[in-house]
């Protein structure tokens, strides 16, 4: 008995998984996916990742872009840029934190998410 209990468990878990595979195969993650408008950009958090991609971000020196970032997780987050010196602290479900991005050097700046790794993407300032 305990042994059919067990079988079940694990075959329920690769049909789960192969769905999200192929869920995953048939709309794979644009690249493209950061929503900017009016110097504003929006990232939400979401499934261990920023905009499903941790895309880069393309801001313009001497132009201040407001940054909004939104977590639509289950889990928390943050968003962290050490050379820009933005630090969101933990945002829960749903929580947001809005800042500004202004600087007049040119260059590349990472960010990340302290508690998963994988959330890792650059700030482009041209």
């Amino acid at each position: 008995m305990l042994a059919n209990i067990i079988a079940i468990v694990v075959i329920s878990f690769i049909v789960v998984g192969s769905m999200w595979g192929i869920g995953n195969l048939l709309n794979p993650p644009s690249e493209n996916t950061v929503q900017k408008s009016n110097d504003t950009i929006l990232l939400v958090a979401q499934n261990n990742a920023f905009n499903q991609t941790n895309p880069t971000l393309h801001v313009n020196a001497n132009q201040p872009t407001k940054l909004i970032i939104l977590n639509k997780d289950f889990v928390k987050h943050d968003f962290i840029s050490d050379e820009l010196g933005i630090n969101t602290a933990y945002l829960s479900t749903e929580q947001d934190f809005v800042t500004g991005i202004a600087s007049n050097k040119t260059g590349n700046y990472t960010y990340y998410c302290s508690f998963h790794p994988e959330m890792r993407g650059t700030i482009e300032i041209v």
